[in-house]
């Protein structure tokens, strides 16, 4: 390791190099990373090490720490050293650094050209910054796509929340958050006030020491002490079962997709654990739609509400970056990383054999960590569990962090257990249609969606 917290590949690969973005460690980036190293890629991660799953994926690749105090620091950095042919974000907070980064750049530096070119060439034309970062606007410009979407308003001011009162309950949500974080239900205009003080406020001394110390989220919780006010909508709420579908794209055109309805969540807005593959045509759509009036290159996902009752669907909002669908090769046309090779390579899509022919899929390790009580048992029964078995060191990674084999971790976890009320609810389990002979059912309802015409 330099003293740019870099490991550099002795013996790089001769394909294409991808540079992902992963400001935290979740699971994703290493199955990305492993998924485009089978593919012959040159790989390197910007990552918080030591301890980033990608650090146990078997194969070269250059590691790049990275600095939340200083992101666009390390990004540049990386970027100068690993010279990628593409960057590709795994989280929010790397999306909105690659903004910024892009914003910094001066025409008169001959690496800041290199560096607006090659952002430009990972994320699409530049008008479409600003859009894929507000909820708002997003959603706005879907509806002009004619995509159905929930009541919408922006929400700058309480006065703002009071012309609502008559339609509550319903949700704030706020910009630059992921995971259910920057999502409060509403039942009253006093809740709804206080939620907006909760959302827009700068990071409190409380706050502050639960990320650095309890969260481990050193790095982020200095730099959001810097951080603007995020941009807060108030959304109407659709009863139903969420869906989303992730997509690869390339200057607008969409080159494979993969849409699922969500089996099991830790909450209704929460991240899935166990997802159904569909045909998902109007989800699908959705994405071709927006990727061709942004011009989008890259990867990206939809997250949808499915009516009760009506079966209507709703999108309620954007992640502009790779989400979890996006490294499973369910084969023709729904492999997204042979896709997005295969454009950077200039190459045919190589057609490979799918991991399943099921169409319930169990994500590792959330699955086998939150889904083991009576209530999810039965899901995982019928499921596909998604257990990267060719990368025996990045299982017990994702089963045994980093953070929690730790001396810190460990007397940090001792610490919650003692003084901390235990809030763990059980898993949201959504009914989604499956014939109860699942493995046969399944396969054919691949077999009949697997030529995917995008």
């Amino acid at each position: 390791m330099d003293n740019h917290g870099t490991w550099p590949v002795r013996h790089p690969l001769p394909g294409p190099g991808i540079l992902l973005l992963n400001s935290n460690r979740w699971p994703l980036g290493a199955r990305l990373a492993s998924g485009f190293l089978e593919l012959g890629c040159r790989v390197g991660a910007v990552c918080p090490v030591p301890g980033h799953p990608i650090s146990k994926v078997r194969g070269p690749k250059s590691l790049y720490r990275y600095d939340g105090r200083h992101p666009l620091e390390s990004m540049s950095a990386a970027i100068e050293s690993f010279e990628p042919d593409i960057i590709v974000p795994l989280c929010d907070r790397s999306v909105q650094h690659l903004h910024e980064l892009h914003a910094r750049c001066n025409s008169e530096s001959e690496f800041d050209r290199r560096t607006e070119k090659l952002i430009e060439r990972s994320l699409g034309k530049v008008t479409s910054y600003p859009v894929v970062s507000s909820r708002h606007d997003l959603l706005m410009l879907a509806k002009d796509e004619d995509i159905r979407v929930p009541e919408t308003v922006k929400v700058d001011s309480v006065e703002d929340l009071k012309k609502w009162e008559n339609r509550l309950p319903w949700l704030l949500k706020a910009n630059g958050t992921w995971g259910g974080r920057g999502v409060r239900r509403v039942e009253t205009i006093d809740c709804a006030e206080e939620a907006l003080r909760e959302l827009t406020s700068r990071i409190s001394a409380f706050r502050l020491v639960k990320q650095l110390v309890l969260n481990r989220d050193r790095d982020w919780a200095i730099s959001s002490l810097h951080g603007s006010r995020p941009g807060i909508i108030a959304q109407a709420i659709v009863p139903g079962r969420p869906a989303n579908c992730a997509v690869a794209c390339w200057e607008g055109e969409v080159l494979a997709g993969i849409a699922v309805e969500v089996v099991q969540a830790d909450g209704p807005w929460h991240p899935a654990i166990v997802v159904q593959v569909v045909e998902g045509r109007e989800m699908l759509d959705a994405a071709k739609c927006i990727a061709r009036r942004l011009q989008l290159t890259g990867f990206f996902g939809l997250d949808f509400m499915i009516e009760d009752g009506t079966g209507d669907l709703y999108l309620i909002e954007m992640n502009p970056r790779c989400t979890p669908p996006s490294s499973l090769n369910l084969g023709e046309g729904r492999d997204l990383l042979a896709a997005f090779w295969a454009q950077l390579a200039k190459q045919r899509t190589p057609r490979r054999q799918a991991i399943t022919q099921k169409a319930r899929i169990a994500y590792f390790p959330q699955a086998t960590l939150r889904g083991a009580d009576a209530t999810g048992a039965s899901q995982l029964d019928s499921a596909y569990l998604d257990i990267p078995n060719d990368e025996p060191e990045l299982v017990q990674e994702l089963l045994h962090p980093w953070s929690e084999r730790s001396l810190v971790g460990k007397l940090l976890d001792c610490f919650r257990q003692k003084f901390s009320v235990k809030q763990d609810f059980p898993p949201y389990v959504f009914k989604v249609a499956q014939s109860e002979d699942n493995g046969k059912a399944s396969q054919r309802e691949l077999a009949q969606t697997s030529e995917l015409r995008l």
